[in-house]
């Protein structure tokens, strides 16, 4: 099992075809298996590296808080570990986040940055939010963290596909390494104290904004608010589509990702 040890931490990771390297930073409570609609898309065009953050998946549990920063510089120590110089980066909705610190920490390594279903800034509200949230999933049986997550994540129109939701939350319940209630609130209250608005304007970098239209975790004005804060960067909203645009839409969602990067890779070398 190839693993990293950074700060601390251990990091589980995989790595995928040949090409321009391709970094993906999953995100909230979700592991590498989250990029199995990807992976074969995106190793066609890229030595695509997908890896665990701390306090999921396969990667160690932490000890104590820590920032979404902190997550950045794991990200980036994993690449130093594997050579990788530089790389695109895909950042998914609290891996956005991540993926944000990432490109401001190191512009000279990031080649363009996609960011999707993802956020800004956290704020009060979900400070708030993390603060009830995480309270509630102590008190919550594994089955209906994932009716609750999937409720978040997934489109009414999935749901009418009975045989496509049991098998998507059968995949879920069936993840050998579940992610603990105290890891999900760590997390969690990672994301919430998330800041970058002020800073983003600093980024030079080709940047790519993809918003989902019906996404009722991350509304898609998080996405409008992060293009408008990032000179030139580009904007895609995926029509229709629910906060797990890379499961429910993963054609839609992949083509928007690999197109950007085609599009602006040779510029940006």
């Amino acid at each position: 099992m190839p693993t990293f040890e950074v700060g601390g931490q251990t990091l589980y990771y995989e790595l995928h075809g040949e090409g321009e390297p391709l970094v993906c930073v999953m995100g909230l409570a979700a592991d590498t298996l989250a990029w199995a609609l990807q992976v074969p898309a995106f190793s066609e065009r890229h030595r695509t590296l997908i890896f665990d953050n701390r306090d999921v998946g396969r990667s160690s549990l932490a000890d104590g808080p820590y920032e979404v920063a902190d997550m950045a510089r794991d990200a980036l120590a994993l690449a130093d570990a594997l050579e990788l110089d530089a790389f695109h980066l895909l950042g998914l909705s609290m891996g956005g986040a991540i993926a944000q610190e990432m490109a401001i920490a190191a512009p000279g390594r990031v080649q363009t940055l996609t960011l999707a279903a993802s956020f800004a800034a956290g704020g009060a509200y979900a400070r708030k939010l993390s603060e009830v949230w995480a309270s509630r999933v102590h008190r919550m049986s594994r089955e209906e963290r994932v009716d609750e997550f999937m409720l978040l994540c997934n489109s009414e129109e999935f749901f009418e596909n009975a045989e496509a939701v049991a098998a998507l939350r059968g995949l879920m319940l069936q993840n050998p390494n579940f992610q603990p209630p105290e890891a999900f609130a760590r997390q969690l209250r990672a994301a919430s104290r998330h800041e970058a608005r002020e800073r983003l304007g600093s980024l030079s970098v080709p940047v790519h904004v993809i918003g989902c239209e019906r996404d009722i975790l991350v509304p898609v004005w998080k996405s409008t608010e992060i293009a408008s804060l990032i000179p030139g960067a580009e904007l895609t909203v995926i029509e229709g589509a629910p906060h797990g645009a890379n499961v429910e839409r993963p054609e839609e969602f992949n083509r928007a990702v690999l197109d950007f990067i085609a599009e602006h890779a040779h510029a940006a070398v």
